[in-house]
């Protein structure tokens, strides 16, 4: 299934792609792509309910954050060894695990924000993986199973803020439209191995992202499993998986990064695509 939300920001509406792509309301059925929803008993009534029998949505209305009602969305940084290479960093041993502010989250084709003072916005997409089960110190080898489904995100990162600026990499990743999910949450039925997609990124029509989820360093089960003997992992929780090479600092011979008036295009393969423009803050 793809499921997704549309409508007004902060009034969104559940919904599910039909068979044709068409939307269908899904309101009448549930209230939210939120928490239990994404549960393995949520998703089976929502598999129970024939889209075909649903209203459909007239138009083309705006679509937001896959997943409604975030609380926590967590990174994980350096995780391609091309990425690591371009940033000039080592490979890391473990997983690096950082915050972004669920205020960040947005839709896949809202504007995203160049943040008052930036001079390093930069790009990032991702797999993010949308938790559906209570995940407390589990094993690579369930980790999948507490999985609701995957979506396109994109980690936008201001640099300067993220690494020179003191503290932690939370301040570079987290301001408002920083975090861009959807156009749907496909359910994890759909993407029997989430280490064989392809992924890419373009600005301004050139292709500047071009990768593999393969080529992780730390795979899906194993960072769920990781990041479950840490915290606690709750439905409707996201991870984002890491980026592979190609964003703007680490282009040759000098970094670009983004400015007002540009255009984003992103996607992941079975997933969905994703287009936003930037604007100032």
């Amino acid at each position: 299934m793809k499921l997704l939300r549309y409508g007004p920001l902060g009034a969104e509406k559940p919904g599910i792609l039909d068979a044709e792509g068409g939307i269908r309301d899904l309101s009448g059925v549930i209230a939210d792509i939120a928490g239990d929803v994404l549960t393995d008993e949520g998703i089976a009534k929502l598999r129970a309910v024939d889209p075909a029998s649903l209203p459909k949505v007239a138009g083309s209305p705006r679509i937001g954050a896959c997943v409604g009602n975030v609380r926590n969305a967590i990174c994980i940084g350096l995780n391609y060894s091309d990425h690591a290479k371009e940033a000039g960093l080592a490979v890391p041993a473990e997983p690096i695990v950082f915050q972004k502010s669920s205020s960040a989250i947005c839709g896949p084709n809202d504007n995203v924000e160049i943040p008052r003072g930036s001079k390093k916005t930069d790009w990032e997409v991702e797999l993010c993986v949308v938790i559906g089960k209570r995940a407390k110190y589990i094993s690579e080898e369930t980790a999948l199973d507490h999985v609701a489904g995957y979506c396109v995100a994109n980690d936008v990162s201001e640099r300067a803020f993220q690494s020179e600026r003191g503290g932690q990499w939370t301040k570079g990743k987290s301001h408002e439209t920083f975090g861009p999910i959807g156009p749907w949450l496909v359910t994890r039925d759909e993407v029997p191995n989430p280490q064989a997609l392809d992924l890419w990124l373009e600005v301004d029509g050139v292709r500047r992202q071009n990768g593999n989820t393969k080529n992780m360093l730390f795979g899906v089960a194993t960072i769920i499993s990781y990041l479950s003997q840490f915290m606690t992992l709750l439905p409707g929780d996201l991870i984002m998986t890491g980026t592979p090479a190609g964003v703007g600092l680490g282009q040759k011979p000098e970094p670009v990064f983004l400015k007002p008036g540009q255009t984003m295009k992103l996607g992941i393969e079975g997933l969905g695509v994703q287009e936003q423009t930037t604007v100032q803050a």
